[in-house]
């Protein structure tokens, strides 16, 4: 078929009749499906029960070094858990902090404290005129909601195929104090499942704040989430490289093993300076002698080292690729050469973007839903849930079946092609 704005208004009447009597036909199925989110399936949690048999009452629960796990101490994690979640950031175990099951949680707490107390000594946020936040889009929209709630002003940065347009990213950290941080995921971003380059990494770590109290969230969710054994994205380890570049202080990573292990049962941990963790600890002591010990424990009997981790993600990506190809299949089948749609083709991560049509995104989100296939809201992956083209679209091809996800693509390409028919009818 050729591309639809090649066709005239005779033509494109008569596909959208035929369009929209297959889609009656579709809703007819009665499809409830939810790709809304990436969310483990049940066959990728089933394959960490294992980790409930790690201990029973009879367990000797102490670290290596002697420590009962039962009890308080050692606030900023176990030495093994420290060492685990280092390599899997690629950092020495001194520069991590252990917290509790939630990155997330990190992140909001990181923005809460430098809001009311300041980062390092400096001025609390709230005690600012203004406080502004460099937004990478698309990008993750819990980011975007954390800062929001703060009622920090938020800025979209474009990404490109390196990551975020650095040129811009220099000239307002450098340029404008008010610019107190920048939002990222630098690995498998989400959703366009693209990896900082060496180059874009470097420019970060070579940036010269305005504000002394810049930091860069640097979310490493996607460290070892890759989808191919023999394609695979490295990063340049951005502690290291600020460290090279005089900015020791300048970064905030973080880690979780919600999409390793549990969700919400996993453990989760920040990487940064020693002067920046001598910060951090002064405020977590005010509200916990300690994390969850034992569930670090479980997780460091579990995995083992860094090796057991990665054959454990090796077992996910077995699970999860062939629904990313499911998905694949079907846009490049159904729609290449039509012009109405672009999506990423990622190695890694938990998302496929989608680029509709132009003030398409919200149409074909409803249009979904109507026949019973959730997505995530259309604007989401932009600050202030609003995408100035309307075009993006998130897929989570997670949690669904292989059989689920054709299905609920063929759905989606569908209603592609429906609004974008009803778009160049005018």
């Amino acid at each position: 078929m050729k591309p639809y704005k090649e066709m005239n208004k005779e033509e494109l009447t008569s596909l959208k009749a035929e369009l929209e009597k297959k889609f009656e036909e579709e809703k007819s199925k009665g499809l409830k499906l939810d790709m809304s989110r990436g969310k483990q399936s049940t066959a990728q949690l089933d394959m960490t029960m294992d980790i409930m048999d790690v201990f029973d009452s009879s367990s000797v629960l102490k670290t290596e070094g002697g420590m009962d796990c039962r009890n308080y101490g050692l606030m900023d994690g176990i030495p093994e858990a420290k060492k685990l979640l280092g390599d899997m950031m690629g950092v020495p175990a001194q520069n991590v902090f252990v917290y509790g099951n939630s990155s997330l949680s990190i992140m909001y707490d990181a923005v809460s404290h430098s809001m009311t107390h300041g980062v390092m000594g400096n001025t609390p946020w709230c005690k600012l005129d203004k406080v502004k936040f460099l937004c990478p889009a698309p990008g993750y929209d819990r980011h975007f909601k954390i800062t929001e709630y703060f009622g920090i002003e938020m800025i979209t940065i474009p990404m490109t195929a390196n990551g975020p347009d650095m040129d811009m990213v220099e000239k307002y950290v450098n340029e404008d104090e008010a610019v107190k941080g920048i939002w990222c995921v630098p690995k498998y971003s989400n959703p366009l499942g693209i990896s900082f380059s060496d180059e874009t990494v470097r420019r970060f770590a070579n940036l010269k704040p305005a504000a002394k109290d810049f930091r860069i969230y640097w979310d490493n969710a996607y460290a070892v989430h890759h989808l191919y054994e023999d394609k695979q994205d490295e990063i340049l380890e951005i502690l290291s490289e600020c460290e090279k570049a005089g900015n020791p202080d300048m970064v905030f990573e973080f880690c979780s093993t919600s999409k390793v292990s549990f969700a919400g049962g996993g453990i989760a941990g920040m990487a940064a300076s020693l002067a920046n963790l001598e910060y951090i600890k002064d405020s977590v002591t005010i509200r916990t002698i300690g994390y969850d010990k034992v569930n670090q424990l479980r997780h460091v009997r579990f995995f083992k080292d860094m090796d057991g981790m990665l054959a454990h993600m090796k077992k996910h990506a077995d699970i999860i690729r062939p629904k990313f190809e499911a998905v694949l299949d079907v846009l490049d089948r159904e729609l290449s050469g039509l012009g109405i749609g672009e999506w990423t083709k990622p190695i890694g991560g938990y998302f496929i973007s989608f680029d509709a049509m132009e003030g398409c995104a919200k149409a074909i989100v409803e249009k979904c839903k109507e026949a019973g296939v959730v997505l995530t809201g259309a604007g989401a992956t932009f600050p202030y849930g609003k995408d100035p083209k309307d075009s993006n679209i998130r897929i989570a091809p997670t949690f669904p079946t292989p059989e689920e996800m054709a299905a609920a693509t063929d759905l989606f390409v569908l209603c592609v092609k429906l609004v974008s028919v009803n778009k160049l009818l005018g």
